[in-house]
This record gives C-alpha cells, sequence and structure tokens, in this order.
C-alpha cells in the first residue's frame, strides 16, 4: 500500500471480505461487505496520499469513514507488524485533526464495539433514536483501557500526527491518558 506494510488484521479482513466499508458516513457503525466490488483500499490512500499526507506529517493507512476517517500509523507498527489506529477528522479547517483512538486495529473494534453499547444503552439515544454519544469523544473512559494506546500518548508518539490539536481535544487525550490537561 504506497509502499507500506498493510496491518496483518486489516489485511486479513479484506482478504476475506474482498472490498469493506466501515463508518462511511457520519451516523453510519457498520461494517459492511461488498463481494462483488473491487477492493477499493489502494486507490482510497492514493488520494489520501496526494491529499492529506503532507499536512498530517506521516503517512497513515485510511480505511474507514470519510470526514471522519479511521486509519492506521504504519510507522508505530510494533514487532508483529501491528499498528495503532487513528481518527482523521478532515472537517476543520485548520488542517486534519488526528486521534489516537487504539493500539491496533483488534483494539478499535472492541473499543468501538463498546462504545456503541454505551450509545444504545443511554436513555436519551432510547427516547429519542439520536446519536447522543460521539466517538471517540465521548469514549474516552473505554479508549483508556488500552494501556498500549496509552502508553504511546504519553510517550508523545502521536505528537507528529497531532499538530493541529485544540484544548477541547488536549482535555479530550488527557482523560484518556489519566492525566492533567
Amino acid at each position: 500500500m504506497a509502499g507500506l506494510p498493510l496491518d496483518p488484521v486489516l489485511a486479513s479482513l479484506y482478504a476475506r471480505l474482498g472490498h469493506a466499508a466501515f463508518a462511511t458516513k457520519v451516523n453510519s457503525w457498520v461494517l459492511t461487505q461488498f463481494d462483488d466490488e473491487v477492493n477499493r483500499l489502494e486507490e482510497n490512500n492514493k488520494w489520501w496520499q496526494e491529499n492529506y499526507w503532507d499536512e498530517l506529517g506521516e503517512p497513515v493507512i485510511v480505511f474507514g469513514g470519510d470526514v471522519y476517517a479511521y486509519a492506521t500509523v504504519p510507522g508505530l507498527m510494533d514487532a508483529r507488524g501491528m499498528q495503532p489506529v487513528v481518527e482523521v477528522n478532515t472537517y476543520d479547517l485548520d488542517g486534519p485533526k488526528v486521534m489516537p483512538v487504539a493500539s491496533n486495529v483488534d483494539r478499535f473494534f472492541d473499543s468501538y464495539s463498546r462504545y456503541l453499547e454505551a450509545l444504545v444503552a443511554h436513555p436519551g439515544y432510547q427516547e429519542s433514536g439520536e446519536t447522543v454519544l460521539t466517538f471517540p469523544w465521548d469514549a474516552a473512559g473505554i479508549l483508556a483501557r488500552d494501556e498500549r494506546l496509552v502508553e504511546l500518548m504519553r510517550a508523545g508518539r502521536f505528537d507528529a500526527l497531532m499538530k493541529h490539536v485544540d484544548d477541547s481535544t488536549r482535555r479530550w487525550a488527557a482523560k484518556v491518558m489519566g492525566t492533567r490537561a
């Protein structure tokens, strides 16, 4: 993928599904399979490479989302090839805002599913069906359980990607890390 290693969990997922779409709309939470379509992962990432890599400061491999995209960070992979996951918000006018959300793809899917469980259990969601909790903003407690993510954040491993953060993002990161902003 653009000369970068693909996370082994993503490689396995795409090998089985052919083409997958995860969180393609702001309120779309599902992973869907399209057997009859060609895998567009490489095509989509070529576009990201041309449009955002310079602004991000580090290459990423986008695997889901749209305006709020989810991507792995190959430069931070561990000895097993597992790559941390970040959310990239391209809606921000100051530049893409990056938030670390998991130490690897498997932990990302686990944390996201726990977020969905919390969302549907929330009284506001049960009453109106509206999204009353947002990921990752309202999932700091869930993400804090990912010890490796917290370790990477405390070590500043995501700092190169987090150039366009604001005070609310710093406070959110401090909650995840269990520190003060």
